[in-house]
Protein backbone atom coordinates (compact mmCIF):
# COMPACT_ATOMS: atom_id res chain seq x y z
CA UNK A 1 0.00 0.00 0.00
CA UNK A 2 1.20 3.86 -0.36
CA UNK A 3 3.16 5.26 2.52
CA UNK A 4 2.92 8.78 2.69
CA UNK A 5 6.27 10.95 2.41
CA UNK A 6 7.23 14.01 3.75
CA UNK A 7 10.58 15.90 3.56
CA UNK A 8 11.33 18.59 5.74
CA UNK A 9 14.78 20.67 6.42
CA UNK A 10 15.59 20.35 9.84
CA UNK A 11 18.11 23.15 11.75
CA UNK A 12 16.82 25.33 9.34
CA UNK A 13 16.16 29.30 8.85
CA UNK A 14 14.70 29.20 5.47
CA UNK A 15 13.63 26.29 2.56
CA UNK A 16 16.59 24.48 1.05
CA UNK A 17 18.87 25.14 3.74
CA UNK A 18 19.80 22.77 6.79
CA UNK A 19 19.64 19.10 6.64
CA UNK A 20 16.59 17.44 4.85
CA UNK A 21 15.23 14.19 6.35
CA UNK A 22 12.57 11.95 4.32
CA UNK A 23 9.69 11.06 7.08
CA UNK A 24 7.39 8.00 5.80
CA UNK A 25 4.97 7.12 8.02
CA UNK A 26 2.22 4.19 7.83
CA UNK A 27 5.64 2.59 8.18
CA UNK A 28 4.38 -0.56 10.16
CA UNK A 29 4.52 -3.01 7.06
CA UNK A 30 7.80 -2.45 5.88
CA UNK A 31 10.65 -4.99 6.95
CA UNK A 32 14.05 -3.56 7.77
CA UNK A 33 15.51 -4.67 4.55
CA UNK A 34 12.75 -2.13 2.43
CA UNK A 35 13.10 0.34 5.05
CA UNK A 36 16.87 0.26 4.05
CA UNK A 37 16.24 0.28 0.02
CA UNK A 38 13.87 3.24 0.85
CA UNK A 39 16.34 4.99 2.99
CA UNK A 40 19.17 4.40 -0.82
CA UNK A 41 16.23 5.92 -2.63
CA UNK A 42 16.01 9.01 -0.85
CA UNK A 43 20.01 9.50 -0.27
CA UNK A 44 19.28 11.69 2.10
CA UNK A 45 21.52 11.29 5.25
CA UNK A 46 18.89 9.88 7.50
CA UNK A 47 15.60 8.40 6.39
CA UNK A 48 12.76 7.70 9.19
CA UNK A 49 10.27 5.09 9.26
CA UNK A 50 6.98 5.94 11.99
CA UNK A 51 5.98 2.18 12.55
CA UNK A 52 2.61 2.77 13.99
CA UNK A 53 -0.46 5.10 14.01
CA UNK A 54 -0.40 6.24 17.24
CA UNK A 55 1.76 6.30 20.37
CA UNK A 56 2.63 2.73 22.12
CA UNK A 57 2.94 3.29 26.05
CA UNK A 58 3.16 7.28 25.33
CA UNK A 59 6.02 7.08 22.65
CA UNK A 60 5.68 6.87 19.07
CA UNK A 61 7.95 3.73 17.61
CA UNK A 62 10.37 5.03 14.80
CA UNK A 63 13.17 3.53 12.96
CA UNK A 64 16.22 5.68 11.90
CA UNK A 65 18.22 4.25 8.45
CA UNK A 66 21.15 5.77 6.63
CA UNK A 67 21.26 5.01 2.55
CA UNK A 68 23.87 1.99 4.51
CA UNK A 69 22.48 1.20 8.00
CA UNK A 70 19.84 1.46 10.85
CA UNK A 71 21.13 3.94 13.51
CA UNK A 72 19.92 3.52 17.14
CA UNK A 73 19.98 7.55 17.47
CA UNK A 74 20.37 10.89 15.76
CA UNK A 75 19.15 14.42 16.10
CA UNK A 76 17.88 15.87 12.98
CA UNK A 77 16.08 12.76 12.48
CA UNK A 78 14.57 12.88 16.05
CA UNK A 79 13.51 16.68 15.56
CA UNK A 80 11.81 16.57 12.05
CA UNK A 81 9.68 13.32 13.17
CA UNK A 82 8.34 14.40 15.64
CA UNK A 83 7.69 18.00 13.82
CA UNK A 84 6.18 15.40 11.34
CA UNK A 85 3.82 13.68 13.74
CA UNK A 86 2.58 16.27 15.40
CA UNK A 87 1.47 18.22 12.18
CA UNK A 88 0.11 14.87 10.34
CA UNK A 89 -0.66 12.40 13.12
CA UNK A 90 -1.85 14.27 15.55
CA UNK A 91 -5.12 16.59 16.27
CA UNK A 92 -4.11 18.73 18.93
CA UNK A 93 -1.04 20.05 17.91
CA UNK A 94 0.46 18.57 21.74
CA UNK A 95 3.55 20.93 23.31
CA UNK A 96 5.25 17.95 22.91
CA UNK A 97 6.09 14.35 21.26
CA UNK A 98 8.26 11.27 22.53
CA UNK A 99 9.93 8.73 20.11
CA UNK A 100 10.48 5.05 20.88
CA UNK A 101 14.06 5.06 19.61
CA UNK A 102 16.74 2.13 20.08
CA UNK A 103 18.43 3.70 23.03
CA UNK A 104 14.92 5.03 24.47
CA UNK A 105 12.66 6.76 24.85
CA UNK A 106 13.48 10.58 23.29
CA UNK A 107 11.35 13.51 24.15
CA UNK A 108 11.04 16.74 22.36
CA UNK A 109 9.30 19.41 23.24
CA UNK A 110 8.25 22.38 20.76
CA UNK A 111 8.74 25.90 21.39
CA UNK A 112 8.58 29.43 20.43
CA UNK A 113 10.66 32.37 20.35
CA UNK A 114 11.37 35.61 18.39
CA UNK A 115 11.95 33.72 15.47
CA UNK A 116 9.42 31.14 15.12
CA UNK A 117 8.85 27.60 16.54
CA UNK A 118 11.77 25.69 17.39
CA UNK A 119 11.82 21.71 18.16
CA UNK A 120 14.43 20.67 21.78
CA UNK A 121 15.20 17.27 22.14
CA UNK A 122 16.59 15.89 25.81
CA UNK A 123 19.26 14.07 24.03
CA UNK A 124 20.35 10.62 26.10
CA UNK A 125 23.17 10.20 28.09
CA UNK A 126 26.38 11.13 26.02
CA UNK A 127 29.82 9.50 27.40
CA UNK A 128 33.14 11.35 26.77
CA UNK A 129 35.82 8.65 25.95
CA UNK A 130 39.64 8.87 25.38
CA UNK A 131 41.39 11.21 23.92
CA UNK A 132 44.26 11.34 20.78
CA UNK A 133 47.28 12.72 20.07
CA UNK A 134 47.31 15.93 18.59
CA UNK A 135 49.03 14.76 15.46
CA UNK A 136 46.85 11.75 14.50
CA UNK A 137 43.72 14.06 15.42
CA UNK A 138 45.36 16.22 12.86
CA UNK A 139 45.77 13.96 10.24
CA UNK A 140 42.43 12.67 10.18
CA UNK A 141 40.96 15.65 9.17
CA UNK A 142 43.62 16.54 7.06
CA UNK A 143 45.15 18.88 9.46
CA UNK A 144 48.52 19.70 10.81
CA UNK A 145 48.81 19.47 14.44
CA UNK A 146 49.27 23.54 14.31
CA UNK A 147 45.53 23.85 13.10
CA UNK A 148 43.79 22.52 16.07
CA UNK A 149 43.22 24.31 19.86
CA UNK A 150 46.37 24.20 22.33
CA UNK A 151 44.29 24.15 25.36
CA UNK A 152 41.31 21.34 24.20
CA UNK A 153 41.54 17.97 23.78
CA UNK A 154 40.84 15.57 20.72
CA UNK A 155 38.18 13.24 22.11
CA UNK A 156 35.84 10.48 21.61
CA UNK A 157 32.26 11.23 22.55
CA UNK A 158 29.58 8.69 22.14
CA UNK A 159 25.60 9.12 22.23
CA UNK A 160 24.24 5.91 20.66
CA UNK A 161 27.01 7.13 17.71
CA UNK A 162 30.46 7.39 17.98
CA UNK A 163 32.49 10.51 17.02
CA UNK A 164 35.75 12.13 16.79
CA UNK A 165 35.49 15.79 18.70
CA UNK A 166 38.66 17.51 16.63
CA UNK A 167 38.76 21.01 17.83
CA UNK A 168 40.83 23.99 15.97
CA UNK A 169 41.92 27.00 16.64
CA UNK A 170 40.19 29.14 13.38
CA UNK A 171 37.67 29.69 10.55
CA UNK A 172 40.44 29.07 7.95
CA UNK A 173 41.52 26.02 9.37
CA UNK A 174 38.13 24.78 9.92
CA UNK A 175 36.81 25.42 6.01
CA UNK A 176 40.68 23.56 4.71
CA UNK A 177 39.56 20.38 6.57
CA UNK A 178 39.11 17.29 4.63
CA UNK A 179 38.27 14.04 5.80
CA UNK A 180 41.43 11.49 5.38
CA UNK A 181 40.03 8.43 5.71
CA UNK A 182 42.98 6.24 6.62
CA UNK A 183 43.96 8.65 9.10
CA UNK A 184 40.40 8.67 10.20
CA UNK A 185 40.24 4.81 10.60
CA UNK A 186 43.06 4.39 12.76
CA UNK A 187 41.60 6.32 15.53
CA UNK A 188 37.83 6.00 14.81
CA UNK A 189 38.11 1.95 16.57
CA UNK A 190 35.97 0.54 14.36
CA UNK A 191 33.05 2.95 14.73
CA UNK A 192 30.55 2.84 12.13
CA UNK A 193 29.59 5.31 10.34
CA UNK A 194 33.48 6.88 10.85
CA UNK A 195 32.52 10.74 12.13
CA UNK A 196 35.33 13.54 12.63
CA UNK A 197 33.51 16.74 14.21
CA UNK A 198 35.27 19.79 13.94
CA UNK A 199 34.60 22.24 16.28
CA UNK A 200 35.96 26.29 16.14
CA UNK A 201 35.08 28.37 18.87
CA UNK A 202 34.55 31.21 15.79
CA UNK A 203 31.39 31.71 13.92
CA UNK A 204 30.41 34.12 10.77
CA UNK A 205 27.15 35.83 11.73
CA UNK A 206 27.87 37.74 14.97
CA UNK A 207 24.75 36.60 16.65
CA UNK A 208 26.06 32.78 16.89
CA UNK A 209 28.76 31.14 19.03
CA UNK A 210 30.55 28.25 17.04
CA UNK A 211 31.09 27.08 13.84
CA UNK A 212 30.95 23.29 13.00
CA UNK A 213 31.81 20.84 10.11
CA UNK A 214 30.85 16.90 10.41
CA UNK A 215 33.07 14.67 7.64
CA UNK A 216 31.40 11.06 8.30
CA UNK A 217 32.66 7.91 5.99
CA UNK A 218 29.67 6.33 4.08
CA UNK A 219 31.48 4.76 0.80
CA UNK A 220 33.71 7.87 0.80
CA UNK A 221 34.17 11.02 2.24
CA UNK A 222 30.94 13.21 3.04
CA UNK A 223 29.62 16.09 5.02
CA UNK A 224 26.81 16.31 7.32
CA UNK A 225 24.65 19.46 6.63
CA UNK A 226 23.72 19.87 10.13
CA UNK A 227 23.97 16.83 12.70
CA UNK A 228 22.03 16.80 16.23
CA UNK A 229 23.84 13.82 18.20
CA UNK A 230 27.07 15.64 17.37
CA UNK A 231 25.55 19.08 19.03
CA UNK A 232 24.30 16.64 21.88
CA UNK A 233 28.25 15.95 21.66
CA UNK A 234 29.82 19.20 21.86
CA UNK A 235 27.16 20.35 24.55
CA UNK A 236 29.13 18.08 26.99
CA UNK A 237 32.15 18.10 25.55
CA UNK A 238 31.90 22.06 26.29
CA UNK A 239 31.07 21.25 30.03
CA UNK A 240 33.93 19.27 30.27
CA UNK A 241 36.62 21.36 29.35
CA UNK A 242 34.88 24.44 30.28
CA UNK A 243 36.55 26.66 27.57
CA UNK A 244 33.57 28.78 27.60
CA UNK A 245 33.27 28.87 31.56
CA UNK A 246 31.28 26.51 33.97
CA UNK A 247 27.86 26.83 32.34
CA UNK A 248 24.86 26.64 32.34
CA UNK A 249 25.00 27.00 28.23
CA UNK A 250 22.88 28.55 25.81
CA UNK A 251 24.78 28.55 22.20
CA UNK A 252 24.13 28.99 18.35
CA UNK A 253 25.99 27.18 16.40
CA UNK A 254 26.62 27.02 12.86
CA UNK A 255 27.32 24.37 10.61
CA UNK A 256 26.72 23.15 7.03
CA UNK A 257 27.87 26.59 5.09
CA UNK A 258 31.05 24.70 3.25
CA UNK A 259 28.47 22.56 1.46
CA UNK A 260 26.26 25.59 0.92
CA UNK A 261 23.27 24.02 3.07
CA UNK A 262 23.58 26.79 6.38
CA UNK A 263 22.42 24.97 9.26
CA UNK A 264 21.95 26.94 12.93
CA UNK A 265 21.53 24.96 16.23
CA UNK A 266 20.95 25.50 19.37
CA UNK A 267 22.39 23.77 22.49
CA UNK A 268 21.35 24.02 25.85
CA UNK A 269 23.88 22.73 28.36
CA UNK A 270 23.49 22.17 31.87
CA UNK A 271 25.17 20.52 34.93
CA UNK A 272 22.63 18.71 37.63
CA UNK A 273 22.32 16.89 40.66
CA UNK A 274 21.84 13.92 38.38
CA UNK A 275 24.78 14.49 36.11
CA UNK A 276 24.58 16.67 32.85
CA UNK A 277 21.57 17.80 30.96
CA UNK A 278 21.56 18.81 27.16
CA UNK A 279 18.98 19.87 25.41
CA UNK A 280 19.27 20.35 21.40
CA UNK A 281 17.18 22.43 19.30
CA UNK A 282 16.43 23.55 15.86
CA UNK A 283 13.63 25.04 13.39
CA UNK A 284 11.72 22.86 11.34
CA UNK A 285 10.59 23.41 7.41
CA UNK A 286 8.39 21.59 5.53
CA UNK A 287 10.03 21.28 1.44
CA UNK A 288 7.79 17.90 0.25
CA UNK A 289 5.09 16.17 0.66
CA UNK A 290 4.04 12.84 -1.34
CA UNK A 291 3.44 9.06 -1.12
CA UNK A 292 5.74 6.07 -1.76
CA UNK A 293 4.35 3.98 -4.51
Amino acid sequence: MPHPLHVVDVFAEARWAGNPLSVVLDAGDLSGDQMQAIAREQNHSETTFVTASAPRDGAWPVRIFTPATELPFAGHPTLGTAWVIRRHLTDDAPAGVTLDLPVGPVPVAFESDDQGELAWLLAPEVALGRTWDAEAAAAAAGLDAGDLHAELPAQTASVGISLIVVPVKGLAALHRARLNLEAARAIGEGAAPLCVYLVCLEAEAPDNDLQVRMLFDADGPREDPATGSAASCLGRYLLEHRPLGDGPLELRVEQGTVVQRPSLLRVRARNIDTGVEIAVGGAVVPAVEGRLL
